[in-house]
């Protein structure tokens, strides 16, 4: 008898479908559908010369940037993770540096250099500090699209499960739906990509935690051990 499937991932595609094979790799019975459309939005890329490099806090600024990369792509890319980095690369960009433990982390460890710097991010975006002598331009290249929960999403949750949440906005979100549609909370294990998400996600799940590294491999390991200790 197949076992039914407990572990719950929301994330748009392609990281959807990533986290599933995670899933299926480690033997978690898994399940998911998107509650987020990704989609670019029109913008206008500044005069290239200003920058010493470009800011990618998601591999979506290159999937939905669209052709104005293109100006950009001589610039060194300063990248959230490797994930991002992947993405810059096969998308013909020179990889600077890439970050561990947020994009916040990644300027940090940028303090002291003069650097102007292109960042290129979604419509909801983590705010950022700025280290001293650090410059950064913004441009929105794309936005996140909050989908109605599935009905089969909503029916494997009442019968309790572990839920993966990637970024603060897909908690929220997450969150408001089971309350619309009146889920019992305690039923639910929320697994997050790491503590910046909590406030987002709220009280009430019968836990709530995260991995030591901010990255999908690691959530998906820390899912694995929620598994094992609700089996």
């Amino acid at each position: 008898m197949t076992s039914p499937a407990k572990v719950v991932v929301i994330r748009a595609e392609p990281g959807l479908s990533a986290t599933l094979a995670r899933c299926d790799a480690m033997g978690l019975p898994s399940m998911g559908e998107p509650m987020f459309a990704v989609e670019p939005v029109t913008w206008e890329m500044p005069d290239p010369a200003r920058f010493d490099g470009v800011v990618l806090g998601s591999a979506n600024a290159i999937r939905h940037g669209g052709e104005q990369l293109d100006a950009v792509k001589g610039l060194p890319a300063y990248c959230v993770g490797e994930a991002t980095a992947e993405a810059a690369r096969n998308a013909g960009f020179g990889i600077a540096q890439i970050g561990v433990g947020g994009l916040q982390n990644l300027l940090d460890e940028l303090a002291g250099q003069s650097l102007a710097l292109l960042r290129l991010a979604g419509e909801k975006h983590v705010p950022l500090d700025l280290p001293d002598r650090l410059k950064i331009e913004q441009r929105i290249v794309y936005r996140s699209r909050a989908l109605p929960m599935p009905a089969r999403i909503a029916e494997t949750l009442a019968g309790g499960a572990i839920v993966l949440l990637h970024s603060a906005e897909a908690a929220r979100h997450f969150a408001e739906e089971c309350e619309r549609l009146a889920l019992d909370r305690s039923a639910v294990d929320s697994a997050l990509i790491g503590p910046r998400l909590e406030r987002a996600v709220g009280i009430g799940w019968r836990s709530v935690g995260w991995p030591d590294t901010p990255d999908d491999a690691a959530l998906v390991a820390f899912a694995d051990t929620l598994w094992q200790n609700r089996s």
